[in-house]
């Protein structure tokens, strides 16, 4: 049972007993809850969705949106989707047939790559679909009456606050800040004189929308060579964190291979290792399996403190090799939403722009976009590498912007460190 289950069965019993409901959120899987009774509103955007504000926004209707992301996918849910299907073409389809049951049924009457793509991807759909499927049937211990606003426990409250150090929080309930919200406690990382992050050369005061900077100077290595690779894996073994990232054939991770790696342990350097690229001319690269072997000790030692972003789709990817990644430490995408948990984006593009002030390569660059796009595999390895590089390069220095901040406030440490990594 996960949140949104919850948050899906009140809001239909609600609904049921005749109230009007609206959910603020900013997924796009909560519209599948929309009715007559229920409307979402997105308080970053101050837009709301009503029954015809989805059938606008998606081009289907509410009760066809469990369907749209089962062939849409959406790699924030992990719903690994069907290939070459995207928002466009998933309303196409089911304005055609209705809905996934029925274009199921008549899955050999697609023609083209999406029908090919489809027919190869139906034994998938039902997990798609289980997986976009919001719950309305959670056995909870309390109900929509249950959870109206009461008279404030302020013994419970002095104690959650003092014990998380919520010193904005305190005064509130005191008297003395009557406008204060739970948000200050990342302002009050400003009273500390010194923090980890000053020490290191970083703004650990800067507010998440003030950029610590970034270096100019990148040198991004593209390893080809069984020399080269020695190298590397030398100041690998000698680093005490590692970023790293894995380039794949897709976002599906329980299907997806690695097409090349790359590695950061200094700002500005980074390099790339090349695996799988197949395109006609393409230089002569590792054998993955032999590199993948070669790299299984240091991936596989939990002494060794390894860093990505959004890192448990890297370690499924190798799990998909045969590698079980230990040492996983740090995650910058946890580390972004830790520290700015309204921001709607924590995507490294986004992230990197926000805290870094740095505008880096998009997928869409490299590999291109709708119909015109290609698999990684395809991207020249000159260009692959630049992008590839640079994802763990700006890991690495949103990690070393972004800790400083998160280890300053003892109540966002603890949240980071027993709930949100264990999870």
């Amino acid at each position: 049972v996960e949140a949104d289950d919850v948050i899906g069965t009140l809001a239909r019993r609600a609904a049921a007993a005749g109230s009007r409901v609206l959910i603020s959120t900013g997924d796009k899987d909560m519209a599948q809850l929309v009715d007559g009774a229920i409307t979402l509103i997105n308080t970053m955007s101050n837009t709301r969705l009503d029954r015809e504000g989805v059938k606008s926004k998606f081009d289907v209707l509410p009760e066809q949106i469990i369907d749209y992301l089962a062939l849409a996918g959406d790699s924030s849910d992990n719903i690994p989707g069907i290939q070459k299907v995207g928002p466009k073409t998933a309303a196409k389809l089911l304005a055609q047939y209705g809905s996934l049951d029925n274009l199921v049924a008549h899955a050999s009457e697609v023609g083209g790559k999406v029908g090919e793509n489809l027919r190869a991807g139906l034994d998938t759909l039902e997990l798609s679909r289980k997986l976009a499927t919001i719950r309305t049937d959670v056995e909870l211990p309390i109900g929509p009456d249950d959870l109206a606003p009461g008279e404030a426990d302020v013994p419970r409250l002095r104690e959650l606050y003092s014990r998380f150090e919520l010193r904005s929080l305190l005064r509130q309930l005191d008297g003395e800040r009557p406008g204060a919200t739970g948000s200050d406690a990342r302002e009050e990382a400003a009273d500390t004189t010194a923090t980890p992050g000053a020490a290191a050369g970083h703004d650990a005061d800067a507010g998440p929308h003030q950029p610590a900077g970034a270096p100019t100077a990148r040198d991004y290595e593209t390893v080809l060579t069984r020399e080269h690779l020695q190298r590397w894996l030398t100041r690998l073994e000698q680093a005490e964190l590692i970023a790293f990232d894995t380039e794949t054939t897709g976002l599906d991770y329980m299907r997806a291979q690695i097409v090349g790696l790359s590695f950061s342990v200094e700002p500005g350097k980074a390099a790339y290792v090349p695996l799988a690229h197949d395109y006609a001319g393409a230089p002569a690269q590792l054998d993955r399996g032999e590199t993948l072997e070669t790299l299984r000790p240091l991936l596989g030692d939990p002494r060794r403190g390894k860093l990505g972003h959004h890192l448990k789709f890297d370690a499924h990817v190798l799990a998909n090799h045969g590698i079980a990644l230990e040492g996983m430490r740090y995650d910058s995408m946890l580390e972004s939403y830790v520290w700015d948990s309204v921001a709607t984006r924590h995507d490294m593009d986004s992230a990197a722009r926000r805290y870094l002030g740095v505008h880096t390569i998009a997928y869409e660059a490299v590999a291109g976009k709708g119909a015109k796009a290609i698999p990684f595999s395809q991207v020249p390895i000159a260009k692959a590498a630049e992008y590839a590089a640079e994802d763990a390069d700006i890991t690495l220095q949103l990690h070393r912007t972004l800790w400083p901040k998160i280890t300053s406030v003892p109540a966002l440490e603890r949240l980071y460190t027993e709930i949100e990594q264990p999870l």
